[in-house]
């Protein structure tokens, strides 16, 4: 079982074994650049009509001064001092600007102030940049990341780890040890932390020892002696204070003020008691605070877990008993559980209490290098063609005779896919020159993977189109499918005469038409005209439909039309004879004659009540037979009474 260690009274056997682990956690150290050696330069001669920047520049007269100002020479000079650099000679400026592609703008003899900024001032005050920072030994060190634990190894095999947040701030990383063996050192009175947590309206607070005092130390000196009682624990929480206030709507997150701040502010009765519940939190934890101020200010440590609108509660207010600015103040660095007191001694111990692992070098070695593997590379540089920003090419502008060109496209397409088949006649007539003849292939730019206005016709489903097309353009059937288009978009077609088109051939137009009306007119072209074009083996076209075909079709439907509405008669007799047979007659009982006394008063027509009284629970077609039977009766016995009349 691995060794519980407070940080603050470590071993000083184990104290004196360590050395930190700077492979990881420690850049190495580079050795500084060999300095170079100083510009070159010249003392400047102080008189009236001479240049302070420039070095060695001295003029006849005024005019020559102030030509000396708008050369790139004079300009070069401020720019680089402002920088931090050395104004340079005439002659090494001539040298650098001579190592330019570009010559000077010529704004030495310019008066014009937009010259000022000019090419070969810019390019070299960029060179000087780049070479500066090429040069400096922070972009040369390959930087790791730094962890959050500081990691201390003891020979043989003992590692021993702290947080990081507990060094004073701006510790380097080669002070760690140092620090670590102050940390050692006994504090009169014991160290002191303080601990804040606050999220969702809970509240949860502390100020707690994590060091021994001067007089609990020479206890456990003296008992070492004679029989040790039991030790007393080193960490003791001196103050504690936890709270809750109704801030947050439940499920929902986030506080009232930050929806208020973000949707407005909500009229609802939760919303005020959430606001309310926001001002009493604040005032309950700055209460405290102010009665713990003392204690605060004895504590080397101050931790606070809180969002960034829930800190100025501790820090942004006036009378603030911590300052926002206190090199005490840290965060926990590691994920905390709702604020409880219960959150709180875990952090506490997870703080104090060091990570100790038993690792051999072979496995530290491993571990190290698994860490480095897992780290994302660094992006090479830059080549200096990748910095320059390739300009986009520019989209092609269309000249009036192809903006005009494509305009009678789209209506021919319009018109055939609509089947305006008289306004297509009337525009053939006047640009079938212009587009390129009937069989044209559709231009690119439409986005259309059909290839013949045949196609765009047979798949739209217009039969008279389609027709004009063959017969009086003549069309050819035989143009494939673009290789792109392997299916009908998810377009099936109605025709039953449908056929997979033979392996290893491209559809065709015939094999796009959609309906047996569009298909009958190709089969009634190669009947036709059977010479035109390969119409059974290219175009697809399964038979020619003569007009003997056509009309021995419509007389076998005709015949099967007849057919079928003669089996419907049949059917509907067959029917009338069943319901007529199996009619049954149904005696309905009359119930025995009572003698009623003659009413005084009028009678009234249409017999009696007691007429549906026999039919009660009978279905509705053994109903209609009884009313029949009845009415029957009843014509039966009017004929009689006539006929002995």
């Amino acid at each position: 079982m691995a060794h519980r260690y407070n940080v603050f009274s470590l071993p000083s056997q184990l104290v004196d074994t360590l050395t930190p682990r700077n492979n990881i956690n420690q850049v190495s150290q580079v050795p500084p650049p060999e300095p170079s050696p100083p510009p070159q330069t010249v003392t400047p001669t102080l008189n009236a009509k001479s240049c302070n920047i420039c070095l060695g520049a001295a003029f006849a007269g005024v005019d020559e001064q102030r030509t000396h100002f708008r050369t790139d020479w004079h300009r070069y000079n401020v720019k680089i001092r402002l920088t931090g650099g050395s104004p340079v000679t005439e002659s090494a400026f001539a040298q650098l600007v001579g190592g330019l592609d570009d010559s000077l703008s010529g704004s030495a003899s310019s008066d014009d102030e937009s010259s000022d900024e000019s090419d070969a001032v810019t390019t070299l005050l960029g060179r000087v940049n780049r070479a500066s920072l090429s040069d400096s030994p922070e972009n040369t060190i390959s930087r790791v990341p730094l962890t959050a634990v500081t990691w201390f190894h003891s020979p043989p095999s003992t590692q021993i780890g702290l947080y990081r947040v507990l060094y004073p701030l701006g510790t380097p990383s080669s002070a760690y040890l140092s620090e670590l063996k102050k940390m050692q050192s006994i504090v009169e009175g014991g160290r002191r932390w303080a601990m804040f947590m606050v999220a969702g309206g809970h509240f949860a607070g502390a100020v707690v020892r994590v060091g021994r005092t001067t007089e609990e130390q020479e206890e456990v000196i003296q008992t070492k002696r004679r029989k040790p009682p039991k030790p007393k624990p080193e960490t003791e929480v001196l103050k504690h204070k936890t709270f809750h206030r109704y801030t947050t709507r439940r499920k929902q997150g986030g506080s009232q003020s930050i929806n208020d701040n973000a949707k407005g502010a909500a009229t609802s009765a939760g919303a005020m008691l959430r606001r309310y519940g926001e001002q009493a939190l604040r005032d309950d934890i700055r209460n405290l605070l102010r009665d713990w101020a003392e204690d605060i200010h004895e504590c080397e440590r101050i931790f606070i877990r809180a969002s960034v609108s829930n800190r100025r509660i501790f820090l942004d207010y006036e009378g603030c008993v911590v300052n926002k600015g206190d090199g005490r103040l840290r965060t926990f660095p590691f994920p905390t559980r709702r604020p409880t007191q219960a959150e709180l001694a875990r952090c506490l111990q997870e703080l104090v209490q060091v990570k100790v692992s038993y690792l051999s070098e072979e496995e530290l070695r491993a571990q190290d290098e698994a860490y480095l593997a897992s780290l994302p590379k660094p992006r090479p540089p830059l080549s200096q063609p990748a910095l320059e920003i390739s300009e986009k090419p520019k989209p092609h502008r269309l000249t009036k005779e192809e903006e005009l060109h494509r305009e009678k496209w789209s209506r021919l397409l319009d018109m055939i896919s609509k089947g305006r088949l008289e306004p297509l006649k009337r525009f053939w007539e006047r640009e079938s020159d212009n587009i390129g003849g009937v069989d044209a292939p559709i231009p690119e730019w439409t986005g259309d993977r059909r290839m013949s206005l045949l196609q765009i016709a047979a798949q739209s489903g217009h039969e008279a189109v389609v027709q004009w097309l063959l017969f009086d353009l003549h069309a050819d059937p035989m143009t494939p499918v673009s290789l792109t288009w392997t299916k009908d978009d998810g377009i099936e077609s109605d025709a039953s005469d449908v056929g997979a088109p033979p392996t290893g051939s491209r559809r065709t137009a015939y094999d796009l038409a959609r309906s047996r009306a569009v298909r009958d007119v190709f089969r009634r072209c190669a009947a036709d005209h059977p010479d035109w074009w390969d119409w059974f083996g290219v175009a697809h076209v399964p038979s020619a439909l003569s007009k003997e075909k056509e009309e021995e079709r419509d007389d076998k439907k005709k015949q099967r039309r007849k057919g079928l509405k003669e089996k419907l008669r049949e059917r509907e007799a067959r029917e009338r004879e069943r319901e007529r047979t199996s009619e049954v007659v149904v005696p309905v009982e009359e119930p025995p004659k009572v003698k009623k006394a003659t009413p005084s008063g009028p009678q009234k027509l249409g017999g009696s009540s007691g007429s549906t009284d026999g039919i009660a629970g009978l279905t509705p077609e053994m109903r209609a037979k009884v009313e029949r039977e009845r009415r029957a009766r009843a014509a039966e016995a009017r004929l009689k009474s006539l006929g002995g009349l």
